[in-house]
């Protein structure tokens, strides 16, 4: 029976020859993530599970970055709790204030995610690792749970959507614009429960950090996982990351589909979602006059070093607006470091920018940039859901570091060829 890349790797993992849509299956597991929220409680249904000691302490992660440097005494807890529990197991890959960076940034930096394997993350945004052509979702906190103590998850195999890329990206269009242009397009249930398929010879002009977007953010069109066959732009990140060996999976020629949709990448403009969904998309010569309070550039979706390197070019001798607020947040701290060094650090500031440590903060409307009644925000996170950011009548716009960094300078959504 032919199969997904999706299938191919799932079946893999439960060591059955072919597995088919709808299918419940038990699989070994190569990495299960927490963070600093949901890790807490995976911690003690861990322990009412009753067993001494973690499947593998090298295959468990936890990043501590939601609310981290914590922003008060419950976040202080709930991170004392990940490292007690983690010091007392000898997790090796437990990363604190220091060492942290976003989790679905760091973890790729770190070469703890490679082509083939099998993720479980309690966070949505798991998904992410599919651009290194590896199955990775995000499950609930007992999930991470079970995995920590066995080693294994249970799926239910998902059919799957094939996204067939033509052609290429013109300048300042990136792998966001690819990815709201695609969840306007089939809506934040567009792809249920299902695996969002990336072929094609346009995927080859997409860089890993334009990959990882749109991977990302597949869980906002409802998909189970998004996945990139690791071709050489992706085997040459991994073996720059990691020492792991690759395991690459292809489709089969005549793997069914749901669908198939046809994209041009060349087609596509700079993109912005408007509240309060993902899917409520206008091109940014359909966006009209938004007058803005705040711009956020970060985030596990846009806080790669490309991510950063964009807006800085743009920024670079220009101004904030006078009444923007501008917060820069690099993914981790291997990203700012290098942001530091050339000089992109230098490019904010003097702009008007604030930089901040590696964390999701604002994001999640956790600190760091929490919006007021009726301010507008435009970010470079994943989601505009009401209140996200803040208060509940605050809005916020998703879009790509350059169409933000043009928006910081013009004081309203900008066009970053305009500006």
């Amino acid at each position: 029976m032919s199969m997904t890349m999706t299938q191919k790797i799932l079946a893999a993992h439960a060591g059955l020859d072919k597995v088919e849509a709808g299918q419940l299956i038990l699989c070994e597991l190569d990495r299960v993530l927490g963070n600093d929220i949901t890790s807490p409680v995976a911690i003690r249904e861990f322990n009412n599970i009753g067993v001494k000691n973690v499947y593998d302490k090298d295959k468990v992660t936890m990043v501590m970055d939601h609310f981290a440097p914590n922003k008060d005494i419950k976040a202080a807890v709930q991170c004392k709790m990940c490292r007690d529990f983690c010091n007392e197991k000898e997790v090796t890959h437990f990363y604190d204030v220091g060492r942290m960076g976003i989790e679905h940034a760091l973890l790729p930096e770190k070469g703890l995610v490679v082509a083939g394997d099998v993720v479980i993350g309690a966070d949505s945004h798991t998904c992410t690792y599919g651009a290194l052509g590896a199955f990775s979702t995000g499950v609930g906190s007992t999930d991470m749970a079970a995995g920590m103590a066995t080693g294994k998850a249970w799926f239910k195999v998902p059919s799957a959507i094939k996204f067939v890329l033509r052609g290429k990206l013109n300048k300042h269009i990136s792998g966001k614009d690819v990815i709201l242009h695609i969840i306007g397009k089939i809506g934040v249930d567009g792809a249920l429960y299902k695996s969002m398929e990336f072929v094609g010879e346009g995927v080859k002009s997409l860089t890993i950090y334009d990959r990882l977007t749109i991977c990302n953010m597949a869980i906002e069109a409802g998909a189970k996982n998004g996945i990139f066959e690791a071709d050489e732009e992706a085997l040459r990140y991994i073996a720059e990351h990691s020492t792991r060996k690759p395991v690459v999976y292809t489709a089969d020629p005549d793997a069914e589909y749901d669908e198939v949709i046809e994209i041009d990448l060349s087609a596509i403009k700079s993109t912005v979602a408007f509240p309060h969904l993902p899917e409520n998309t206008r091109t940014i010569d359909e966006v009209g006059d938004v007058v803005i309070d705040q711009v956020v550039i970060g985030s596990c979706t846009n806080g790669h070093y490309k991510d950063i390197e964009e807006a800085a070019m743009i920024l670079k001798g220009k101004k904030v607006a006078k009444n923007v607020r501008a917060i820069i947040i690099p993914a981790t701290q291997d990203i700012y470091l290098k942001a530091m060094e050339n000089g992109l650090l230098k490019i904010f500031i003097e702009a008007g920018c604030v930089v901040s440590t590696p964390t999701c903060g604002p994001c999640l409307g956790g600190y760091m940039g929490i919006l007021a009644a009726g301010e507008r925000a435009v970010a470079t996170t994943n989601r505009n859901f009401v209140g996200r950011m803040g208060d509940v009548t605050s809005e916020v716009y998703l879009a790509s570091p350059a169409v933000a960094a043009a928006s910081a300078i013009a004081g309203k959504i900008a066009d970053p060829a305009k500006i």
